[in-house]
């Protein structure tokens, strides 16, 4: 239970999120015809939020699996970062280290990155709540989706709000600000460049590439 009070706190913002998008995801299922099983199961084995809304349009259209394989990846290519940036904390998690891969959402990832010096039970706490939030959001979403008509458009600013909060305060903390700018500057140029709808990928190809340049010269 000390875990449990030491990661709550963490993820109070994720939770004012999630409910707020998995009730919009909810609702999304319950008008376009799916049974609660649908927005349900994809809440907790699937459990990426761009993925499922997205997989709801392509689950209604002409079936395309190349196609649905591709979107998913393109959109959650970003998680080979996260990945790579938790090698190092996740080595030593032993059992609970399934969980903790497959539950590393965005937030999730922040989070657990931020605070990457504590037990490896408050990051799988952190994990655990996160993914409960989802889930229940989306239950809700469905469950009241006929009577709820409540406007909750724009809620999403939380997450970015967030974000930038955690951003700014692991700046602060870290003494080389070096990656900070490699991954601001190549984001911004690409988004420039290509438009905010395609900039992602070469955005993360372009960090990748300067972040292993650089790393070379940060080991010597």
């Amino acid at each position: 239970m000390e875990l449990l009070k030491r990661a709550f706190p963490l993820t109070i913002p994720v939770m004012a999120a999630y409910i707020f998008l998995g009730v919009t995801y909810g609702l999304l299922a319950e008008t376009m015809g799916f049974s609660i099983w649908y927005p349900l199961l994809m809440a907790m084995f699937v459990y990426s939020g761009s993925v499922e809304f997205l997989a709801l349009g392509m689950l209604v259209a002409a079936f395309n699996p190349m196609m649905a394989a591709l979107v998913a990846l393109m959109v959650c290519a970003r998680h080979l970062f996260y990945g790579i940036s938790m090698l190092d904390v996740y080595k030593g998690a032993g059992w609970r280290k399934f969980f903790l891969i497959f539950g590393m959402s965005d937030e999730t990832f922040a989070i657990n990155y931020s605070h990457r010096d504590e037990p490896y039970g408050v990051m799988l706490w952190v994990t655990f709540l996160d993914w409960l939030y989802w889930l229940t959001g989306a239950c809700l979403g469905y469950a009241f989706g006929s009577i709820l008509h409540v406007d909750i458009r724009g809620l999403e600013f939380v997450l970015t709000a967030m974000f930038t909060s955690i951003f700014m305060d692991q700046l602060m903390k870290e003494k080389n600000r070096v990656p900070a700018l490699i991954g601001i500057i190549p984001t911004a140029v690409c988004l420039a460049l290509v438009g905010n709808r395609y900039f992602i990928l070469p955005s993360m190809l372009c960090i990748l590439l300067l972040l292993t340049l650089m790393r070379k010269r940060w080991e010597k």
